[in-house]
């Protein structure tokens, strides 16, 4: 497969390079979106909705192959969440960026697996997501990479010497992040004092195991868990006079956007991305500037995997000749062997690569929150 060369810099730059490129009879791709735009996890699929339609406009600007993107609501239900997908399909959806969280991938991936609908979800990071069909691939950590990078990023940098755990043991994604988190923490002598769970049902009061990590004498807290509980977390730690060293992974990212949180409690935690939006790259500056520009507000880790999607789809269907009036069938097909054999730069990661189960390769980094913004830990 030939590769690309390096992707663009800026919107200018990505014009340059592919406008010779394009194809004068292409035509148009419909690529739908499924996420929770209204709910409690809808910072993720609003960050996801905004991102991919940046890209899919400078994707279009280039007067090739042309996208159009349908976003849908599933409030992070899996139920809904095939609701949502069969409305996509109704609009004669050909390519799917989603869904955005992981129980509803884990309902869709086979929908589209049958249907043969090609999808890459910018956030459902369980490990299962991705064997629901060969047709679905991830651009995020799958959660055993987050748990075991983070242990090893705490053992590096000395970040604790005694870990307490708090996690939602109901849930697929911080269960799975624990698994390997706590494996790694003992292959590296890592002392973990304490491991308290909670679960969808218990977590409106999280003070009884914020507590016993303090009674525990922990020093640093490792969270798999998303940013609403996490919240309410750093409240409760205040409230009673403890204040370990937070760290967090991906579902911690929107932390700031949480109603009514008093976000000088989240000063210092520490958090697992592959993004950072203070990068010094042209492209992730002129992205995250377009981004502040719309929508008045720093992208998260979300929203700039959602634009990696985006990009590398087109890469993969411009490589492949696609024009949008392929089937379905001969669209997947295209984009299997393409993923599988390329490599994409992205402003989530350089050098990204896919294997055969539709697993990405790419590099951590590590951001903590520093003046009400996140920076990067050298």
């Amino acid at each position: 497969m030939k590769k690309l060369l390096a992707l663009v810099l800026t919107l200018a730059m990505v014009t340059a390079m592919f406008a010779v490129g394009a194809s004068a009879e292409a035509g148009t791709m419909k690529i739908g979106m499924s996420g929770p735009l209204t709910g409690g996890a809808a910072v993720y699929g609003t960050a996801v909705a905004r991102a991919a339609q940046i890209a899919v406009d400078e994707v279009n600007a280039l007067g090739g192959l042309q996208f159009e993107l349908n976003c849908q609501d599933d409030e992070h239900d899996a139920e809904k969440a095939v609701s949502a997908y069969n409305t996509l399909k109704d609009w004669g959806m050909q390519m799917m960026c989603g869904t955005v969280t992981t129980k509803p991938c884990l309902a869709v991936g086979p929908e589209a697996n049958e249907d043969r609908i090609f999808m890459v979800t910018p956030s459902a990071s369980a490990s299962d997501v991705a064997y629901t069909g060969d047709n679905v691939f991830q651009i995020c950590f799958i959660d055993p990479a987050q748990g075991k990078i983070s242990a090893e990023v705490i053992a590096e940098k000395s970040l604790g010497s005694k870990i307490g755990i708090i996690y939602d043991s109901s849930d697929v994604y911080s269960t799975g992040i624990l698994d390997s988190f706590t494996e790694e923490a003992e292959t590296l002598g890592l002392e973990i004092v304490c491991t308290e769970a909670f679960t969808s049902d218990t977590k409106a009061d999280l003070t009884t195991q914020v507590t016993k990590c303090k009674e525990s004498g922990a020093d640093l807290v490792f969270l798999p868990i998303y940013y609403t509980e996490a919240s309410q977390i750093l409240t409760t730690a205040s409230k009673i006079g403890y204040a370990p060293l937070f760290f967090g992974v991906d579902g911690m990212d929107g932390i700031l956007d949480v109603e009514n949180f008093d976000t000088s409690l989240a000063e210092g935690l520490h958090m697992l991305t592959p993004f950072a939006a203070d990068a010094k790259d042209e492209r992730t500056a002129a992205f995250v500037a377009k981004y502040k520009e719309l929508y008045n507000e720093v992208p998260n880790q979300f929203a700039a995997d959602a634009y990696d999607v985006i990009w590398a789809m087109y890469q993969a269907a411009t490589a492949a000749g696609l024009t949008g009036a392929e089937s379905n069938e001969d669209i997947c097909a295209a984009m299997i062997e393409q993923f599988t054999s390329m490599t994409y730069d992205g402003i989530t990661g350089m050098g990204m690569t896919w294997d055969e189960d539709g697993f990405v390769s790419k590099a951590g980094n590590v951001v903590k929150i520093q003046d009400g913004a996140y920076v990067s830990v050298e």
